[in-house]
């Protein structure tokens, strides 16, 4: 079974280094022309995988977005990544889990279990009730071949509050917190575990250049990252990106071909 480290870097090679993001939030929906119910919400999101399924290496569905419509949003969400799977490109959920124990065990077993209807090649996760409190995830994506994107460094501005906080030891949270994944990384040999650092920091304010595993990094487009000026932020560490863009290429749409042309003012 490949890992999906493995997976992830013959697909960029082949493909492009580009995650695209799956937002159908109300103003994406209205400026396709389409209603704010389960209706719009499927023919947005499905839309983009067809349109864009055979370019894009990952895409990132937020769940957030699909959750708001109940059940019903929830079917759609099923649908989007069996799509994603379908198209030959890698899913990221981003669904930021993070709790202890059973309840993270049940996280896990949601979207990590291979006999999940939500299951994803990977997952956003945050680690802010303590590194070990993944563990259940962890373990579970290392059985599966699948990744895990710990919350390390987030884009919004808020996030330094807490992340950039000094630990008993001097170094910041978010630099525990890269650290301890590169540890496990190098533990399991696996490098399923990969970060979150947000692309409109000039600072991010931890050091990664030295991290094993990959960087998503969101931010990129309608939040003003580029991905020209991620080698300035990230130095050593770019070759490890996974720049992460939504609005940009979302606004492209409906068409396929404006879709397509979205994409390619990124890439």
């Amino acid at each position: 079974m490949a890992t999906y480290a493995e997976r992830l870097k013959a697909l960029t090679a082949e493909r492009s280094a580009l995650c695209v993001g799956i937002d159908p939030h109300p103003q994406i929906l209205a400026s396709w022309g389409l209603d704010d119910d389960v209706k719009g919400l499927e023919s947005c999101a499905r839309t983009m995988v067809a349109a864009l399924g055979e370019k894009v290496a990952v895409f990132k569905p937020q769940s957030a977005f699909y959750e708001v419509y109940g059940s019903a949003g929830i079917a759609v969400l099923e649908r989007v990544l069996d799509d994603i799977r379908q198209a030959g490109a890698l899913s990221i959920l981003d669904v930021k889990r993070g709790d202890i124990g059973s309840t993270m065990a049940g996280y896990a077993r949601a979207y990590l279990a291979s006999d999940s209807s939500l299951r994803a090649d990977a997952v956003t996760l945050s680690p802010y009730l303590g590194f070990e409190s993944l563990r259940p995830a962890i373990d579970l994506a290392h059985q599966e071949g699948r990744g895990i994107y710990l919350l390390a460094r987030t884009s919004n501005p808020e996030g330094g509050d807490v992340q950039l906080a000094r630990t008993g030891s001097g170094s910041s949270v978010s630099q525990f917190m890269v650290d301890a994944a590169a540890a496990e990384n190098e533990r399991s040999g696996q490098y399923a575990l990969g970060l979150v650092v947000g692309g409109t920091h000039a600072d991010p304010g931890c050091d990664v250049s030295r991290f094993n595993g990959s960087i998503l990094v969101p931010g990129i487009g309608a939040q003003g990252g580029t991905v020209e000026g991620l080698r300035e932020i990230f130095g050593e560490a770019t070759a490890r990106l996974l720049p992460s863009a939504s609005r940009q290429v979302m606004r492209g749409g409906p068409s396929h071909d404006g879709l397509s042309k979205a994409l390619a003012s990124i890439v």
